[in-house]
């Protein structure tokens, strides 16, 4: 069974940085597709980032581009997501989450209902 635990959300001003680490367990380090998703209040859950353990480019939101960088150390089994330049649009609840894919399905436009293990969840809050 896979588990995951994010970490290292928080408050910040805009234009901040901010690291999340999402520890996983019980699958395939090196095989796998494990993602980066947000839900802030009112709105649905949308993905942030994306990558595949085996290795490819990532898949990013257009609103993330060039602002935030999904990795991950199949090593030590950890995901994260760096993010800079934020702004109040990036305050969410931010998820990690994973599902075993190809690299094609994983990479191509995910959707957050293709995901069937997420982690509790961890807050970020950008203030203007």
């Amino acid at each position: 069974q896979v588990q995951l635990q994010e970490s290292g959300g928080g408050s910040v001003q805009a234009g901040g940085s901010l690291r999340l680490a999402c520890a996983a367990s019980g699958y395939t380090a090196s095989s796998y597709c494990m993602g980066w998703f947000r839900q802030a209040p009112g709105k649905e859950r949308e993905t942030v980032a994306v990558i595949y353990t085996g290795g490819g480019s990532p898949y990013y939101a257009d609103s993330v581009k060039g602002r935030f960088t999904i990795s991950r150390d199949n090593a030590k089994n950890m995901l994260y997501l760096q993010m800079n330049s934020l702004t109040p649009d990036d305050t969410a609840i931010y998820y990690c989450a994973g599902r075993p894919a190809t690299p094609r399905a994983c990479l191509s436009a995910p959707m957050s209902h293709e995901f069937g293990a997420w982690g509790q969840g961890t807050q970020v809050t950008v203030s203007s």
